[in-house]
């Protein structure tokens, strides 16, 4: 005897339904971290756009090479007091194939990297096609670089200490171009973001200290944008150039 054909109707509905509803989650969980991020950068004085598709063209290693980016959402871009100073900031969720798998917290240094590193907990898979080479355990990290003798000039035993403060939740930290950078789960809050926003200003500070005769004419009040124009605000939101910190206030 076979399945009337009304219980396949009732199947198809209640998978439907089923699917409709986990939309609407994803949404309105989307729409909550657009929101939190928004009223985060506004406290700050700091910049905010929903969606910057040029922003993670700039990087391809560290959760950028491994998950990919199709564009940078829920955008801050703004400056963090470090103790050498001043460093331009900017905190992004990755957009991957309509999820998002991460957010990455970048803080700019005064000179470019000569050695890309990247330092991956040993408890995620983070193989990827392209990955550089190996050059063995730092700390609770895996250290990799394609440049293995420049590499361990840079990774010392205060660097090695500093990355192992960022946390179980930061998958990966990497050096590139004149950036720090570290992804973080991406149900990471304000809160979260700070404490991190504040572990890589000190390994900033270990990998480029500000010299005497640093030129702070290099170093903007926020983050420049890439390819040189500012992104489009979001609706209703103040674009500013971020004030200084008051004195005693977290960085």
């Amino acid at each position: 005897m076979g399945i009337p054909a009304w219980i396949w109707f009732v199947i198809a509905a209640v998978a439907l339904v089923a699917g409709l509803g986990l939309l609407a989650a994803d949404r309105a969980k989307e729409g909550s971290r657009n929101r939190e991020r928004m009223r985060w950068a506004q406290l700050r004085g700091w910049q905010f756009v929903e969606e910057d598709e040029r922003l993670p063209q700039q990087w391809s290693g560290g959760a950028i090479g491994y998950f990919g980016a199709d564009a940078a959402v829920n955008v801050v871009a703004g400056s963090t007091f470090t103790s050498d100073g001043r460093r331009p900031v900017f905190i992004f969720d990755i957009e991957s194939e309509g999820q998002i798998p991460a957010v990455v917290v970048a803080v700019r240094c005064n000179k470019k990297h000569r050695i890309p590193i990247e330092m991956w907990l040993s408890s995620v898979p983070f193989q990827r096609a392209d990955m550089p080479e190996m050059l063995g355990p730092i700390g609770s990290r895996y250290a990799f670089a394609d440049d293995a003798d420049g590499a361990r000039v840079v990774i010392t035993q205060e660097l090695v200490d500093a990355a192992d403060q960022l946390g179980g939740d930061v998958g990966v930290a990497w050096l590139e171009n004149e950036w720090v950078l570290a992804s973080v789960v991406p149900t990471a809050g304000p809160s979260r973001l700070e404490r991190l926003l504040r572990d890589l200003g000190e390994i900033a500070d270990i990998v480029d200290p500000f010299d005497e005769d640093y030129d702070a004419g290099r170093h903007q009040a926020s983050a420049p944008i890439p390819g040189g124009n500012p992104p489009t605000p979001a609706a209703g939101t103040p674009v500013q150039q971020p004030p200084a910190d008051p004195p005693g206030s977290p960085s």
